[in-house]
Order: structure tokens, then C-alpha cells, then sequence
């Protein structure tokens, strides 16, 4: 099964997502999709990222990348069934497709979540300059699991900043400053907002009293190199719970 086959047996057609929408993933390099997880959903997913972080402790996020000011999780796929919805919701999957065209698989799949008084990320870019402009290599989904807010650390992103193909770096004396045209993605619990990970974002200071929690579905082209290996790191057991297509959108090797 090729990807195209495995995109249309998950449910995704040339209609699943509207021509606006797919305008606004051209141009603004980001696309809220609102809800997708039920109420149900987001508390189980919240009530397993508590239990990994105290199973995990200090090893928590090491698969892929541990960062000062948050908790992160890697290698969840492996991790519980709740999180297969991240390669196999159809609406998801189409945006993905659009910016990636249609050649994708997964390349990680992390929690993070800022801390009280921390999480600011300088603007950055996933991606260096590419050879052949508007071929984008990846693509990210953020699942939000609480409330992004002005205060909260939520993702900011720089519209249109995809089509540039300039780092931050090259324009910007301080990365961590506001930027005049940035975005703020606010939303709720079970919301996800798509964006081209070409385009410049970053996590914002989290000035609350809480952890502000989010999912990273991180996509990538299907000849490059995935964030995780997940033909090494999958487990029996979800290659069990998977179904072919699934497999297919994960990068597993026949």
C-alpha cells in the first residue's frame, strides 16, 4: 500500500478539506481546524501524560529532545491507543497532505508543556533553506490538551513567513522580542491548529500558575529522515493495534 492509497483509505478525499482553507495553508502557513478530540479524549490524554511524567521522571522526552522550562514526552505512539488519532484523523491527515503533497509520514510524535514562569522559545524555523522554494519537507500539528491563552505560553507563528525562506536568524536581532505581525494560536481543549513548520513560530511565556499542555504531531516528506525512527522504536504491541494504512502513515517498512 503507497501513501496515496493509505491517505484514502483513512477517509481523506480532495473535499476534506475546503479550498479556503487550503488558501489559508498557502498563504498564512497555518490553519486552526477547531475541535477534532472529544472532552472524553483530551481528559484521558491528560490523565496519561501525568502518568508517564511521574513513570518517566528525569527520562522523560529523552527519546527525541528534553528542554529547560518544560515537561516533554516523546515516543508516544508507543506510548497508549489514545494517541493513534494523530495518524489516522482524516481532516488532520488532509492538511498535512496539502502543504506536504500528499508524500508524508510521521516523523515524532511529543507532548510539551510550558511551565509556570517559563517556555518563551525564540522564532524559529523547523527547516533551513530550501532548495527548490514551496517544496516544503515538514509540517507540524498542535492538539491542544488546555486552553491557549494570551498569558499561557501558547504558540505564536509569523504569517506568511514560509514563503520567505529566510530564518529568523537573517532578519530578527532578538528572537525572543514580539513580532510586529505575529499570531498568538488561541483555542480550547481539543482543538488543533495545523501550521508549515517553515514558517516562523515559538512558544510564548507561560506567566500563568499552571502547566499549559499541547500535542506535537510532527510530519515530514517521505525520504527524509524521521525526528524518531519509528521502525526502531515501534513496539508489537502497536504494530497490533495499527492498521495497515496507520502503518503505512507512521513510515513502517513493509
Amino acid at each position: 500500500m503507497n501513501i496515496s492509497q493509505a491517505l484514502y483509505e483513512l477517509g481523506v478525499r480532495e473535499d476534506t478539506l475546503t479550498d479556503g482553507q487550503k488558501q489559508q495553508l498557502d498563504i498564512n502557513g497555518f490553519l486552526p481546524l477547531g475541535k477534532i478530540l472529544t472532552s472524553v479524549q483530551v481528559e484521558s490524554l491528560r490523565a496519561r501524560q501525568c502518568e508517564l511524567l511521574v513513570k518517566e521522571g528525569d527520562s522523560a522526552g529523552l527519546e527525541v529532545h528534553q528542554e529547560s522550562g518544560t515537561d516533554r514526552l516523546s515516543d508516544l505512539i508507543n506510548k497508549g491507543e489514545m494517541y493513534h488519532v494523530v495518524i489516522t484523523h482524516p481532516k488532520v491527515l488532509a492538511a498535512i497532505a496539502h502543504v506536504l503533497k500528499g508524500d508524508l509520514k510521521l516523523s515524532s510524535l511529543n507532548s510539551r508543556s510550558a511551565l509556570p514562569g517559563l517556555g518563551l522559545q525564540g522564532l524559529h524555523a523547523d527547516w533551513g533553506k530550501l532548495e527548490t522554494p514551496g517544496d516544503y519537507q515538514v509540517c507540524n500539528s498542535v492538539w491542544l490538551l488546555d486552553y491557549f491563552t494570551i498569558n499561557n505560553g501558547a504558540t505564536r507563528v509569523v504569517p506568511g513567513t514560509h514563503i520567505e525562506g529566510r530564518s529568523p536568524g537573517e532578519v530578527l536581532s532578538d528572537l525572543s522580542s514580539p513580532h510586529p505581525n505575529e499570531v498568538v494560536l488561541l483555542g480550547e481543549p481539543g482543538d488543533v491548529v495545523i501550521f508549515n513548520a517553515h514558517l516562523w513560530h515559538g512558544g510564548t511565556l507561560n506567566s500563568t500558575d499552571r502547566p499549559r499542555r499541547a500535542m506535537h504531531g510532527y510530519f515530514t516528506r517521505r525520504h527524509q529522515p524521521q525526528q524518531l525512527d519509528q521502525n526502531r522504536y515501534l513496539s508489537e504491541t502497536t504494530r497490533q493495534q495499527l492498521s495497515d494504512a496507520a502503518l503505512v502513515v507512521l513510515g513502517i517498512d513493509e
